[in-house]
């Protein structure tokens, strides 16, 4: 194992007197020239920015190279327990800046760079974004590994190198547009490829027993196609403590380039077959799912992820300790990220069975107190389940152990419902029907020790309704962890003219210690303090419309209210309320009435390519921005706009400027979300639904800085069984006003029938989102978000609170109730050298 000859001898055990290389100025200034002259070949005839940012980045890089050798040499020594993140996403946007901020260098490097005559936004705006992820899930992940790091906890993060990332979103005439997001066509300054971490992942072929040399019987898996995971690692660096992390990510290539003799007879084709289809695996992030192929590619992906990564960790252990399992669980945790990684519970059961030869119940008590799940879903369609056909064919050995494990369950549940067959059906990992499914999630509850939602209502009703039955016989698996997020990139990074004024005001520690921010709360009452703020914000403001200016060719009025609502497109997210919101204000201005604050609505989000109606939700925004912005009786007082190709250095522009987050999903709906608490952090006010992680801001804020709507989940419960949007539409005039306006075809006077869809689901008495019973109260509460802006004093205090109060929504709260509650690591200090 080529893993195991690595621990032996690391070149880094012998290396001990590198110089370090320095972090000041001149230092920079000269590795900068060294790697744009002698490495990339530049001179000063070139003026490319895409040249200085790759300098640069191999500059910084090398700065974090050192503390990486010696985390890894930290953790090798101590032979800590390890807990090791398994992500299907990681949504790690720009490396560059966040580095600069993590090291500590980045006046050193701004002054470096101007010394250079080179502009350093301009090399940090070069940096295309990691697009490998979707949206929420992704980006907790990479806030959770910059906390790790800062916290000194021995991770490792392992996903996929996909070499497309979330597609690049184009609006063309108002309707999303996808291409293709190559992020990967110019070098990756960041990534080292570890070929001597290799694996082999098996795929279809067939099971049988063989007998050994000792008389034992043994499972093989005979036949299968073999596909190479090759790693690829990333520095994860922590805030200015030495300590860097690895996230490790696979690519999958082909075991042979192609077939020779197939090449030589003239089949082009065939030759490359093999190779084309091994590399299909981490080409695309997450394709649709709506056809088979696009099935069985997702199950592909899952299954390489989750072999190559334990492999990859039982390699390493078997370098350290030998075939000497007996301390395995003890020393090492799988944190499973949402449902996508559950087949990591048969994928170990299956290494320890078959390549090491335990006994199934040695196997099962290492796997089960090693796995800990974590759901991210209220969504009963995203708890995925692969058929068994598919699952047998593709995965022949893990379909075997599946069974097993779940024959095993099985008697358990019909030890504690003695005679309840209705509990067997219910709660089987295989569900039973014309075409038998896996239950990914089943198999991640019954083989994991910790079961976690991510807010708190969430895991109640994870606990309540969704997994209740698991609840009631294994009630100690079940916890809550509340998402949180980075303050280094989301408030230190995105936002340093605000973070500059914190930290006059109350120190630093807060960069460490989020809660340390509740000692702003006195100065909302200072007059000088709030004229200050209320200057950075608008700085913000201007920011974010220069930036629409510059990317759109849209001009934004600085002193409207910037109410903000960016996210993945997705009905339950109910952008459609908003528009409607819009059309009301809209109305009411054309009216003649004066009583509305000015206010700019900014939209952003992606639709997945295979979801109709959310494309269409984008194409009603448009063709309503369309029709707005360009009405001379409206200018001034209301602009509307989508900001095409949201991502994560898009969301550090809007951030800072948002005046209003927008957090309006269905009550029950929303498991957690973490842009609410990113705009919070930069100072929004937060208008929301009773849902996710909005109660807790609610609570730690207050309802006097938090504008609260809609109806609360038992509430949504209730309401389904008489839903009549008809008759609520009937009964409201405004709503009737709204409805008529965007049924007459006005905003789509040249495309009859365009959102008859659209308007058909918001007045079906079946619409799972509610979104008419929520309309009265969101409008009510708009007209509240007016008078408290149109106070400008009233408005800036509630901005104050409500940073002063986001300390609970730090991701290192988040990591250290994971690492307190499940992984139970040691925080282990990395010294430097010098």
């Amino acid at each position: 194992m080529p893993n195991s000859e690595f621990v032996k001898s690391h070149p880094c055990d012998t290396i001990k007197h590198v110089t370090e290389k320095g972090l000041k100025k001149k230092d920079l200034i000269h590795s900068f020239k060294e790697y744009y002259v002698h490495f990339l070949g530049r001179d000063d005839e070139s003026h490319s920015v895409h040249y200085a940012y790759e300098a640069l980045g191999m500059t910084i890089r090398d700065r974090l190279m050192e503390r990486w050798n010696e985390t890894h040499r930290t953790y090798k020594q101590a032979k800590t327990k390890r807990a090791f993140y398994l992500s299907m996403e990681y949504l790690m946007g720009r490396s560059l800046s966040n580095a600069m901020i993590n090291l500590g260098i980045n006046d050193a490097a701004t002054r470096a760079m101007n010394e250079l005559g080179i502009e350093i936004e301009e090399i940090i705006q070069g940096e295309l974004d990691a697009g490998l992820g979707n949206g929420g899930l992704g980006r907790l992940a990479a806030c959770f590994m910059d906390s790790c790091a800062t916290l000194q906890l021995p991770v490792i993060g392992y996903g996929l190198r996909y070499e497309y990332g979330m597609f690049t979103q184009t609006i063309v005439n108002g309707h999303q547009q996808e291409k293709p997001d190559h992020w990967l066509r110019l070098r990756n300054v960041w990534e080292l490829k570890r070929l001597e971490y290799a694996h082999h992942v098996k795929f279809g072929g067939y099971t049988a027993v063989q007998t050994d040399e000792h008389g034992e019987e043994h499972f093989v898996w005979l036949d299968a196609n073999e596909v190479l995971a090759i790693p690829y690692d990333t520095p994860i660096p922590g805030f200015q403590n030495n300590t860097v992390n690895t996230l490790r990510l696979w690519k999958s290539v082909a075991t042979e380039e192609f077939n020779l003799n197939e090449f030589n007879s003239g089949d082009y084709v065939h030759a490359v077959a093999k190779k084309n289809s091994a590399e299909n695996i981490t080409m695309v992030l997450y394709p649709n799912d709506s056809s088979e192929n696009g099935k069985e590619l997702r199950l592909r992906q899952q299954y390489f992820l989750v072999s190559a990564s334990l492999q990859d960790v039982i390699s390493h252990w078997v370098g350290l300790y030998g075939e000497d399992f007996s301390q395995f669980a003890d020393k090492n945790c799988f944190q499973l990220n949402d449902t996508h990684p559950s087949l990591a519970v048969a994928e170990l059961m299956r290494l320890l069975l078959d390549n090491h030869h335990l006994s199934w119940d040695d196997a099962w008590a290492i796997t089960s107190s090693s796995m800990a799940y974590t759901n991210h879903t209220l969504l009963p369609e995203a708890l995925e389940k692969w058929s068994v056909t598919l699952f047998k064919e593709l995965l022949p050995r893990l379909m075997d152990i599946v069974f097993e494990i779940n024959a095993r369950f099985l008697s358990q549940v019909a030890a504690h419902w003695p005679g309840d067959y209705n509990k067997l059906r219910t709660m089987s990992v295989i569900e039973e029907g014309e075409e038998p499914q896996v239950r990914m999630a089943y198999l991640a509850i019954v083989g994991s020790f910790s079961v976690n939602g991510v807010a708190e209502l969430h895991s109640q009703l994870l606990q309540r309704e969704m997994f209740a039955d698991f609840y009631a016989i294994w009630p100690e698996k079940f916890n809550n962890k509340t998402n949180g997020v980075t303050p280094r990139r989301w408030l230190l990074g995105a936002n340093p003219e605000l973070a500059s004024l914190i930290t006059e005001t109350i120190g630093s520690d807060w960069i460490h210690d989020l809660t340390l921010l509740k000692s702003l709360i006195p100065y909302a009452e200072d007059k000088e303090f709030r004229k200050r703020w209320r200057s950075i914000k608008q700085s913000a403001k201007q920011r974010l419309a220069d930036y629409k200016q510059q990317q759109h060719g849209v001009t934004i009025n600085v002193d409207a209210i910037f109410d903000v609502q960016v996210k993945r497109i997705h009905e339950y997210k109910r952008q459609l309320l908003k528009v409607l919101h819009v059309i009301h204000l809209y109305i009411r201005i054309k009216a003649g009435d004066k009583d509305i604050a000015p206010r700019c609505v900014l939209i952003a989000g992606k639709a997945a390519p295979g979801y109709q109606i959310a494309k269409n939700i984008i194409k009603l925004i448009n063709n309503v921005a369309t029709v707005i912005n360009n009405d001379p009786d409206i200018q001034g007082q209301l602009s509307l706009l989508f900001l095409p190709d949201y991502r994560v250095s898009a969301m550090e522009q809007i951030c800072p400027g948002a005046d209003l987050s927008e957090q309006i999903s269905t009550a029950g709906k929303e498991a957690s979300g973490t842009g609410n608490m990113k705009m919070m952090m930069n100072g929004a006010v937060t208008v929301g639904t009773y849902d996710g992680a909005n109660i807790e801001i609610l609570k730690e804020v207050g309802e006097d800085n938090f504008f609260l709507f809609g109806l609360t989940e038992e509430q949504v419960n209730q309401t389904k069984a008489h839903y009549n949007p008809v008759s609520i539409i009937e009964n409201d005039d405004d709503l009737t006003q709204v409805m008529n306006l965007l049924e007459s075809g006005h905003f789509n006077q040249l495309e009859p029938s365009l959102f008859d869809a659209l308007i058909t689901s918001l007045k079906n008495s079946n619409d799972p989102w509610v979104t008419i019973a929520d309309f009265r109260s969101y409008i009510d509460i708009q007209a509240q978000v007016d008078i408290a802006y149109l106070d400008p004093v009233r408005w800036i205090k509630m901005s104050i609170m409500n940073v002063a109060c986001s300390g609970k929504f730090s991701s290192d709260r988040s990591i250290n109730q994971y690492n307190e509650d499940i992984w139970q690591l040691e925080h282990l200090p990395v010294l430097s050298k010098t």
